[in-house]
């Protein structure tokens, strides 16, 4: 018995079976999904690739709005920030704040134009690093 009858035999198949026409009665024991509704339900789907992605915009006023911006973040949300609104000392707050929330969800935060930021998560891009980098140039932001 040599040692392609040995694989045969702890294969579960004979080893006097070829691998030519005769195996054409051999049946996949593997079911078919084509149209079978038990299929469709055990498909794999990735929910992050498939989820809506959303963009809040915000404007709060005092230091205690950030913790609803901050459950928008920790819901992989994009958020555009106005703080047109509050005093240095409040937007100063909230920056470091939701910096520190977005740096913890592997996101970024942005300066968009005075006193707006965009603050995007880990699996959002920002595009148009030149027009930030112009503006922080111009002593726009803090």
């Amino acid at each position: 018995m040599g040692f392609l009858d040995t694989i045969k035999e702890v294969l579960g198949m004979s080893p006097d079976m070829d691998d030519g026409a005769e195996n054409e009665d051999y049946v996949n024991d593997q079911p078919s999904y084509d149209n079978d509704e038990e299929g469709k339900r055990n498909r794999v789907v990735n929910i992050h690739a498939t989820a809506q992605l959303q963009v809040i915009l915000v404007k709060p006023e005092v230091f205690a709005d950030t913790k609803e911006i901050a459950n928008h973040l920790n819901s992989k949300k994009t958020v555009v920030l106005n703080l047109e609104s509050t005093t240095p000392d409040v937007t100063r707050r909230i920056i470091d704040f939701l910096g520190g929330v977005a740096y913890a969800n592997g996101g970024n935060i942005k300066p968009v134009a005075n006193n707006t930021f965009i603050i995007t998560p880990y699996n959002v891009g920002f595009v148009g690093e030149d027009l930030v980098g112009e503006l922080e140039n111009n002593g726009v932001f803090l």
